[in-house]
């Protein structure tokens, strides 16, 4: 594993994983937010949430607990992660977890050779399709984007040597202590989203790649105080 610098650029990301359930919460209150206890008595990433605003979210403390910040070394799991930030872009995290089984769904169980292969008119029927976001350009660009993929993967053997040689093969971990310091962006999300705008995917800006590299290990961007920080350092 690898140290990578501290970079403080108000954490966007973070403020907008949650914020259909932020009302009530001050930019620089959820800024300074560190940990959160929850009914187990363990300390969490403070984006977990707590009290009333964070009622029936119950799912984020599984994902936290379970996936986020796991390093992921399979290509299907990462080409899941691709569709999910993707369709996530301009909206919360929330809305698209809660739909994420639809998307397994739709999209051929996350199978890029099968996603590939998706006729218009398949893709214009999941416009139609309630459980998934129905936007025409993330639907039409999780075609492309597979299309690309099984390129990088003839390229480099697998998308996962490709995708991890940008951070040299080993986890970058950070040692943030509250959601202000997490940064959207760093300069290895930049060069990867740079390269794969280059290849033709859509919907990889560096803001949302820096998400994926967060959502599949590639940063470990837990909060020290979270019990889940020392668990994923020496995955």
């Amino acid at each position: 594993m690898r140290k990578s610098r501290v970079r403080k650029n108000g954490g966007r990301r973070w403020l907008r994983i949650c914020r259909s359930g932020r009302e009530n919460v001050t930019t620089e209150a959820w800024r300074q937010l560190s940990t959160v206890e929850g009914a187990d008595g363990r300390h969490r990433c403070g984006w977990v949430g707590e009290g009333k605003i964070f009622e029936g979210r119950a799912f984020y403390e599984d994902y936290h607990d379970s996936e986020w910040g796991v390093p992921v070394h399979d290509d299907a799991k990462h080409f899941e992660f691709l569709i999910l930030e993707g369709a996530q872009a301009g909206l919360s995290w929330e809305t698209v977890l809660k739909k994420r089984a639809g998307y397994r769904a739709a999209f051929k169980d996350f199978d890029p050779a099968a996603v590939a292969a998706m006729t218009d008119e398949a893709l214009e029927a999941l416009l139609q399709n309630p459980e998934i976001i129905r936007n025409r350009l993330k639907v039409f660009a999780a075609r492309k984007n597979a299309r690309v993929f099984l390129e990088i993967q003839k390229e480099c053997g697998s998308f996962n040597d490709y995708i991890w040689s940008f951070i040299g093969g080993a986890p970058l971990v950070n040692s943030w202590e509250s959601l202000g310091e997490v940064p959207a962006t760093s300069k290895e999300s930049d060069a990867l989203s740079k390269d794969l705008k280059k290849r033709g995917m859509s919907f990889v800006g560096s803001t949302i790649i820096y998400a994926h590299m967060q959502a599949t290990g590639l940063v470990n961007d837990h909060l020290t105080g979270c019990f889940r920080y020392a668990e994923t350092v020496n995955l």
